[in-house]
C-alpha cells in the first residue's frame, strides 16, 4: 500500500468533526474496515478484527441524509460489540453519557433463549475520542475504565468497558519521538494535530510508522480532494452547529423572558421546540440528545408528536 502523506500546505478535512470521523472509518472498503480494526484493536490493547458497521443511517441519496449519528457502532470477529466516538466538543456530561450508552450497547444482546444464559454475554467497548475539555484529573490521555469497589480495589469483572482517549492531555506525548510512541500514542496524535500545519511532518511520520493511520489518512486525503464529498461534509457540519445555536438561543430567549421558575420552563420549553423542529427536519433522535441535552423519553414523546 502507498503510504499516505500530506502536502505542507494541503487542506486537509479536520478528523475532529463527528462526521469527518465517520466518513473515515465507515466508508465500505478495506482501507477503512482495516483502519477501524487497527483504531479499535489500539484502544482495547488486543488485536481484533472488525466483522461488520452497523446499518445506523439511511443512504446517502435518502431524504433524511441530513441526520446526523455520532457513533459507529461495530462487531469483531468474535463477537465483541464495539461503539466508537469522536466528540469535538463534548458536554459537561460526557462522563454520564458515556456510561449509559455503554450500559445499553452490553444489554442489547439478545441472550434469551433455554441454552443460553448471563455466561454468554460478549464483551463490550465504548471508546471516546474526546476532543477538547478535560474531564478525569490526571494528566494521562488514556483511561479504560470498568466496575469495580473503589474502596478496595476490587474488579467486579464484568464485560463492559469505557475507553476515552482525551486529545486536550497530548502536550506531554508530543514531545516524544515518533519511533517511541505506542499505537495509542500514535492514534492519539494523528487524531489531535492531523489538521495543525505545523506538525505535518510528524503526522506524515506517524502514518509512516503505523499502518492502520496511514490507511486512515489515506481515506481522508481523498475525502479532502474530492470537491463533492468535502462539500457534502462541510454541509452536514454547518447544519449540527447552526442546531446547536438554535438551542443555546432558545436557553438564553428562556431565561431573558424571565420563565425560570421551577424547572426553568421558558428554558425547557425552547429547547423543547427546538427539538421538536430538529426532528422534524429528519434529525435522528440521537443527534438531537446531543444538542439538547434532552433524555430519550422525553425526545420519543416529542417524536410521537407530544
Amino acid at each position: 500500500m502507498e503510504i499516505a502523506r500530506f502536502g505542507d500546505d494541503e487542506d486537509i478535512l479536520d478528523i475532529r468533526r463527528d462526521n469527518v470521523f465517520k466518513a473515515v472509518f465507515t466508508r465500505d472498503t478495506e482501507l477503512s474496515r482495516k483502519a477501524l480494526s487497527s483504531l479499535v484493536s489500539a484502544c482495547i490493547g488486543r488485536a481484533v478484527d472488525i466483522e461488520g458497521i452497523t446499518a445506523n443511517e439511511p443512504a446517502p441519496d435518502s431524504a433524511g441524509d441530513r441526520q446526523i449519528r455520532y457513533d459507529i457502532s461495530c462487531k469483531t470477529t468474535d463477537g465483541k460489540r464495539v461503539n466508537v466516538e469522536m466528540s469535538l466538543n463534548p458536554d459537561p456530561f460526557e462522563p454520564e453519557r458515556l456510561e449509559y450508552y455503554a450500559s445499553k450497547l452490553l444489554v442489547s444482546q439478545n441472550i434469551k433463549g433455554g441454552d443460553r444464559g448471563y455466561d454468554d454475554l460478549k464483551p463490550t467497548f465504548q471508546i471516546a475520542v474526546l476532543a477538547q475539555r478535560r474531564f478525569f484529573g490526571d494528566d494521562e490521555f488514556f483511561h479504560a475504565f470498568e466496575q469495580y469497589d473503589p474502596e478496595r480495589g476490587v474488579s467486579l469483572g464484568g464485560k463492559a468497558r469505557i475507553v476515552t482517549l482525551e486529545l486536550s492531555k497530548l502536550k506531554g506525548v508530543a514531545r516524544k519521538p515518533v519511533e517511541e510512541m505506542g499505537n495509542r500514542e500514535l492514534w492519539a496524535m494523528f487524531f489531535g494535530y492531523q489538521s495543525d500545519p505545523r506538525m505535518r511532518p510528524a503526522i506524515n511520520a506517524i502514518m509512516g510508522r503505523e499502518e492502520g493511520i496511514a490507511m486512515a489518512g489515506q481515506v481522508l486525503m481523498g475525502l479532502s480532494r474530492d470537491e463533492a464529498e468535502r462539500a457534502r461534509l462541510t454541509s452536514e457540519f454547518k447544519y449540527e452547529m447552526d442546531m446547536q445555536s438554535k438551542v443555546k438561543h432558545a436557553r438564553l430567549e428562556g431565561e431573558m423572558r424571565g420563565e425560570k421558575r421551577g424547572e426553568k420552563r421558558g428554558e425547557k420549553r425552547g429547547v423543547e421546540a427546538t427539538a421538536r423542529n430538529a426532528l422534524a427536519e429528519g434529525a435522528s433522535p440521537e443527534f438531537v440528545q446531543k444538542i439538547t441535552g434532552l433524555d430519550v423519553e422525553t425526545i420519543a414523546r416529542l417524536q410521537a408528536g407530544g
